[in-house]
């Protein structure tokens, strides 16, 4: 049915190849049932800020820099130095034009033009006709597409045999809708398209003149008009090539798109020929930063700097508190930066108490059936494939009953749904379910229980299980020193009435909560024979130790113990009183985050919120972020971070070969890159990279959110998740990553991994080495070159040099 790429002729190899770059310059969008954040630049990871710039300026008529206003305050409040600016313009590629301390300073005069992208055929149709085409096809792609890649949400399926092509194919000769409103003959135009969408491309471009020069850009341009449904594409794409395997619909989607534009040009190509013939001339030039954006990248460029030097501030003030003896609790958290404020209050509570910053899939990335459950969740990463199986424990009677009432309860809701069925059922029944409304508006409904403590899969064996211990341990850095108790916390978000629950969850857990990672490692760390082998490799955990799994509430700052997980009440005593310290660090973490949220009503507030139906902001999430520190934890305990920055713990002198040191800096920072990358794209463009408006949310295919009835889903954050009606609430920096390693180490993994090395060389991340006596150094430079990091005293007198 489809053509083999092999019998296609060489010209259209050519596009079959533009084509396919263009699909990988497009982001991923994740559905809502598992949201993680995703880089929205992660096509663009190749080449530096400027460039895309100046690309997605052409492709999408936006900017991704934030206001000049924003750097006229900045500067004049003194935030970003003179000093700030000449390191940014040192630091320049000079291809781009040398530019001076004038240039950059002069931006400060005014806004620039705003930037218009390439027109498509729909856009010059709709100039000569007065009609909107690109709204019509928009609605007309959305509306089949919401049919096509529904994961469940709607009742009645369509086949989907053949890929997307071939559905919309059988779809759009059928649909009548453009022929009403002027586009004669559309349907037997898609009839007589070819069944394959490469021929289908390829006749596209030989009518529009589309060269395999412009094509790129071209290309680039139509997918983007599809927004989330080209994003969703690209997360099939992302999902088989996780697999070994691969997916077209990407493609596909660009072949539906331009078919429309193709028949357009049938219907005005006298009229926008000559407009047409400059935009593909527009599409094959390079792109070329212009100097205004130029001025833009040094501008942000300045502005990281200046936190980073803020940041060397901080961390160089004051002194760690003095530890003596064992501690008396140790407790590991995500490295999510709500997890900074909440550990800073509970280190607050007694000396005792060392708490440690890692990954909340806790090195189990974990294919999960959860009880009753057919479902598997992909609870890891979604950088990688789930290593492990596990699931629920419980007995097969109490897995069949939870399963049987699962399946009546799916029934049910089918019946109420249904197009018949869910009048009657309202007339019959709403009635009964004011009371649940009341209960649950108002949070008075029963406490969920817990699931059965989840196991690894038998098949694991003894010394599988040994192997995945030893290393979760090393990546800790927690190979002895173990306290009495040592709480394994991931975390959650408990929220009502928010599609988008699932990207406040834990990002590392592939957009779930963590509980189910901190269980399956304190179960492993609790087994005797786990123990026994792990004494053999020279880790000695004490008898008296104990792991106890927990799940850190981030939306209310409570913490749940799974304390009915361990293997007896010995340690009853020491668990209430860290009940007593994590309630008591609750209250100071609430009050700090109250302060920041808004309408919040102090601490005691914020369980409400996470109850409140219309509640557009029940936390921030990650809003914020700027930092990554993966060193010791006395470099960052006690230092005031605002819930800014990633902690990783990590000691290079227990990692023996820096293992632990790659997979930090090819795991952890590149996650950690996305989720600051995602909230610098929703804010910088929120058109065009973020979620739009929550008021106006209706969710479509259980894939994403529509902002009204129609069109593509919006990918990214909600408006109301970086913006508190008066501000931004997240400061778009590129993150800065601070690793306390040899820079020698540091180099030797960027040699081995050219897509890290290229987040770094084209700074979509920074990376700094921290020295052993805690400073900020070393500056990574690109191209495995290190240069010192400058403090604000250099960089004076490196301006009076000048």
């Amino acid at each position: 049915m489809f053509a083999k790429l092999e019998t296609l002729p060489a010209p259209l190899l050519e596009l079959v190849a533009e084509a396919n770059g263009a699909a990988r310059a497009i982001p991923p969008l994740f559905p809502l049932s598992a949201s993680v954040a995703v880089n929205p630049f992660l096509g663009q990871s190749g080449e530096p800020l400027a460039v895309t710039a100046a690309r997605l300026a052409r492709v999408a008529g936006t900017r991704i820099t934030p206001e000049r206003s924003v750097w006229t305050g900045k500067f004049a409040a003194g935030e970003i130095l003179e000093a700030d600016l000449l390191a940014a313009l040192e630091a320049a590629e000079p291809r781009f034009g040398r530019l001076t301390l004038a240039d950059v300073k002069a931006a400060l005069g005014g806004e620039t033009a705003p930037a218009e992208a390439l027109p498509t055929v729909a856009d010059l149709a709709a100039d000569v006709s007065g009609i909107d085409w690109p709204g019509l096809i928009e609605e007309r792609i959305g509306v089949w597409a919401a049919s096509h890649f529904d994961q469940g949400q709607a009742l009645w399926q369509p086949a989907r045999a053949g890929g997307a092509f071939a559905a919309w194919r059988e779809f759009a000769s059928r649909d009548l809708t453009p022929e009403i409103h002027g586009l004669t003959g559309f349907g037997a135009f898609v009839a007589a398209t070819n069944r394959s969408h490469w021929r289908a491309i390829g006749r596209a471009c030989e009518t529009l003149e589309v060269s395999a020069q412009a094509a790129g850009t071209a290309f680039h341009r139509w997918l983007i008009t599809l927004s989330g449904w080209a994003q969703y594409g690209r997360y099939l794409l992302w999902q088989a090539e996780l697999e070994g395997a691969q997916d077209n619909t990407v493609t596909e989607l660009l072949a539906i798109r331009m078919v429309f534009d193709e028949a357009l040009f049938g219907l005005y190509g006298a009229q926008i020929a000559d407009r047409w013939a400059e935009t593909v001339a527009a599409h094959e030039a390079p792109v070329t930063p212009a100097h205004e954006i130029a001025v833009d990248a040094i501008w942000q460029e300045a502005a990281e700097r200046a936190a980073q030097r803020r940041l060397s501030e901080t961390l160089s003030a004051g002194a760690a508190r003095a530890r003596q003896g064992r501690p008396e609790v140790q407790a590991a958290f995500c490295i999510d930066v709500r997890s900074e404020v909440f550990r800073r209050a509970l280190e607050a509570q007694d000396s005792g108490i060392e708490t440690i910053g890692f990954a909340g899939f806790f090195g189990l990335a974990s294919a999960h059936r959860a009880a009753g459950s057919d479902v598997v969740e992909a609870r890891g990463p979604v950088l990688l494939r789930p290593g492990v199986q596990s699931q629920a424990a419980e007995s097969g009677e109490a897995d069949l009953s939870r399963r049987y009432a699962a399946r009546a309860g799916r029934a049910w809701g089918r019946f109420k749904l249904a197009a018949v069925s869910s009048f009657a059922f309202v007339e019959a029944t709403g009635p009964v379910y004011a009371g649940k409304l009341v209960r649950d508006a108002l949070g008075l409904g029963k406490a969920a229980k817990a699931d059965p403590a989840p196991q690894l899969d038998p098949a694991i064996g003894p010394e599988a299980r040994v192997a995945m211990a030893r290393t979760v341990l090393g990546a800790m850095s927690l190979t002895g020193g173990f306290a009495r108790v040592v709480m394994v916390a991931g975390h959650g978000a408990d929220v009502t009435n928010n599609p988008h629950e699932s990207a406040l969850q834990c990002g590392a857990c592939g957009g779930y909560a963590g509980d189910v990672n901190a269980r399956l490692l304190a179960g492993l760390l609790n087994d005797a024979e786990v123990r026994a082998g792990l004494r053999a490799d020279g880790i000695e955990i004490p008898a008296d130790t104990v792991f106890l799994p927990a799940l850190h509430h981030t939306t209310t700052d409570r913490v749940t113990l799974y304390d009915q997980d361990l293997p007896s009440d010995t340690w009853a005593a020491d668990i209430a009183r860290l009940r007593g310290w994590l309630e008591a660090a609750g209250q100071l973490a609430r009050a700090e985050r109250a302060a920041r949220l808004p309408r919040a009503k102090g601490g005691a507030d914020i369980a409400r919120r996470a109850q409140d139906w219309a509640e557009l902001r029940p936390e921030w999430g990650l809003a914020g972020c700027r930092a990554f520190v993966a060193a010791p934890r006395h470099r960052t305990e006690g230092k005031g971070l605002a819930g800014q920055a990633f902690l990783h713990s990590y000691d290079w002198r227990r990692d023996d070969g820096f293992g632990v040191l790659e997979l930090i800096m090819t795991a952890p920072v590149v996650v950690a890159s996305w989720i600051s990358l995602q909230y610098y794209g929703s804010t910088v463009a929120p058109a065009l990279f973020g979620g739009g408006n929550k008021l106006l949310h209706n969710v479509v295919g259980g894939i994403g959110v529509l902002e009204g009835n129609g069109g593509a889903p919006r990918p990214g954050l909600p408006w109301q998740s970086v913006h508190d009606g008066e501000r931004v609430q997240h400061e778009p920096l590129r993150l800065s990553v601070v690793i306390e390693a040899p820079r020698a180490a540091m180099t030797d993994v960027l040699r081995r991994h050219s897509g890290v090395r290229a987040l770094f060389d084209n700074r979509w991340l920074h990376l700094i080495a921290m020295d052993e006596a805690g400073n900020l150094a070393w500056r990574y430079d690109g191209d495995l070159k290190w240069v010192p990091f400058a403090t604000e005293g250099q960089a004076d007198r490196a301006i009076a040099a000048e």
